[in-house]
């Protein structure tokens, strides 16, 4: 399939597409930028992950640092996060930069917890 063009209408955003029958237009899902952030990183070459890590009602972790920054999405449950001296608490579909620094997080909701963790580390 070759993309013929792209546009964003008011209702949502649109692809023509060429297919062996011909062109078509396929309507796509809208789309919610959550997070924005222009970052240095450590190097040229990075080590991506994404993990998903579960917290139970009332667990909060010991002060820790992760490998490299990135974006945190909360999927389930309200955390409250430390870090660099801010305290804030984020719930479903919130997302927050984690620097690297020193952190806690504590599941302060009525049930678990689940957050998927986007991290930028130099490789191992």
């Amino acid at each position: 399939m070759n993309i013929l063009r792209l546009f964003t209408p008011a209702i949502g955003l649109s692809l023509c597409i060429s297919t062996a029958a011909g062109a078509e237009e396929v309507q796509m899902p809208p789309r919610n930028l959550l997070l924005e952030k222009t970052v240095e990183l450590p190097s040229n070459r990075i080590n991506a992950k994404v993990v998903r890590v579960s917290f139970a009602k009332g667990f909060k972790t010991p002060l820790h640092t992760h490998e490299g920054p990135g974006p945190r999405y909360v999927v389930k449950g309200k955390v409250r996060v430390e870090e660099g001296g801010q305290i804030n608490t984020y719930g479903p579909g919130e997302v927050f930069w984690e620097s690297g620094q020193w952190m806690s997080v504590e599941n302060v909701g009525d049930e678990e917890a689940v957050m998927i963790i986007f991290e930028l580390a130099k490789p191992n």
